[in-house]
């Protein structure tokens, strides 16, 4: 099967340019695509695992992935989707994450191999460039009307659009450019939010080479409102275990929307369609089968299987009151204010919303509903050394007062 009927199946493709002639390429050869990551924190997070995945159906197809990590661009700045403008990254910082990445990106992509996975960093040509050999090489090709008619400028132009910034498009199709050169790279793929940057690669090199070039935009996971997925109460959903713990990674997608499963399962795992489809049937709690399916896959591909299993055994201890499963947290038995031991736990951002929490009547303790005169622990509690916390009808904690 062509890769562009895999993609489409399974609800990835969202854009493309010179479809057809896509079509017959990626039947016929062995095609380099590239993937851009912006390094902008030291993980990556679930808005780049849909590209990841898309990357991995394609090398399994037998093309080969070219990861670029923005090393360079960082240090301007994507305003796509902006209504301000980015804080400036050290060259420090910024190789510290390129290397977080990789080690990430490995357990999706093999970087072995016939069609082995490159990692490229853009830093490696762009900080070196000669700004007046650019301007006359690559900013001839690029009209300043066509550019400000762009949606990643237009959410910028009213708080004012840095020159800075007005750089980007002309960096990110440069790097298209080059990667073509080198590479012999010939589709960039991305979120759809990249669209216009996108096309900007592909078409300097289709007026600069005469050579073609494509670009394919993804899906973005968003919820039934139209916002994109992937937002918590603690902030973003990352990958890396320690900026979001594997039951709380676990749990997002044991809870998302009825709606979303399906959607889910085609684009963030590798379980064939049929298996999906058969999983997703039913409109009533037969779907909390396929939900439970969901957290396992996604939790596995990206913790591993062990870690899975063990989200899994905590998710079903807590569900059914069984504390020897049940996550646990150590909380030194000299603190005994609740809103702060919920803040230690990581079910509340902080005392204050903690209080609210109570005051929401969703808190208890054991089989207690707490309410805002009782936010100390009883003495026989701390005696016994341990409790379970409930926050709402899903999140159960071991506490053990050490």
């Amino acid at each position: 099967m062509n890769v562009m009927d895999t993609l489409r199946a399974r609800g990835f493709i969202k854009q493309t340019v010179y479809e057809e002639d896509l079509y017959k390429l990626l039947g016929e050869e062995q095609v380099p695509f590239y993937v851009g990551f912006d390094p902008t924190a030291d993980s990556l997070h679930i808005g780049h695992y849909i590209p990841i995945i898309a990357m991995a159906h394609m090398q399994r197809a037998g093309h080969r992935p070219i990861a670029l990590i923005g090393g360079g661009t960082a240090m301007v700045g994507d305003p796509s989707g902006r209504t301000d403008m980015r804080s400036m990254m050290t060259k420090e910082t910024i190789a510290h994450n390129v290397e977080c990445f990789k080690k990430q990106m490995s357990r999706f992509i093999d970087f072995e191999g016939d069609n082995a996975a490159i990692l490229v960093n853009n830093a490696d040509w762009l900080l070196n460039l000669n700004y007046v050999d650019f301007l006359r090489d690559i900013g001839v090709y690029f009209s300043v009307n066509h550019m400000l008619t762009c949606d990643c400028f237009k959410s910028r132009m009213e708080k004012g659009l840095s020159f800075l910034e007005f750089n980007y498009m002309l960096m990110q199709g440069y790097d298209f450019y080059v990667l073509y050169q080198k590479y012999g790279c010939k589709l960039q793929l991305g979120g759809n939010d990249q669209w216009s940057n996108m096309l900007a690669g592909a078409d300097l090199i289709r007026r600069k080479e005469s050579k073609d070039a494509f670009a394919m935009t993804f899906t973005l996971l968003l919820n039934s409102e139209g916002k994109k997925m992937g937002k918590t109460a603690k902030g973003a959903l990352w990958l890396d275990e320690n900026k979001t713990p594997p039951y709380d990674f676990y749990q997002y997608f044991r809870n998302v929307e009825d709606c979303k499963v399906e959607e889910c399962m085609k684009l963030l795992t590798f379980m064939e369609l049929d298996e999906i489809a058969q999983l997703c049937a039913y409109n009533d709690e037969r779907i909390n089968v396929a939900k439970e399916r969901l957290a396992y896959e996604v939790t596995k591909l990206v913790h591993g299987e062990a870690k899975a299993e063990e989200c899994r055994a905590q998710a079903k201890a807590a569900f059914s009151g069984d504390s020897s499963n049940m996550p646990c947290v150590e909380v030194d038995k000299e603190v005994t204010f609740i809103p702060e031991i919920m803040v230690l736990a990581k079910v509340a951002p902080s005392r204050g919303e903690a209080r609210r929490l109570v005051e929401g009547g969703g808190v208890s303790i054991n089989d207690t509903k707490l309410t805002t005169k009782d936010l100390t622990l009883s003495a026989d509690i701390i005696e016994k050394g341990e409790f379970v916390l409930h926050k709402g009808k899903k999140v159960h904690i071991l506490i053990k007062l050490k």
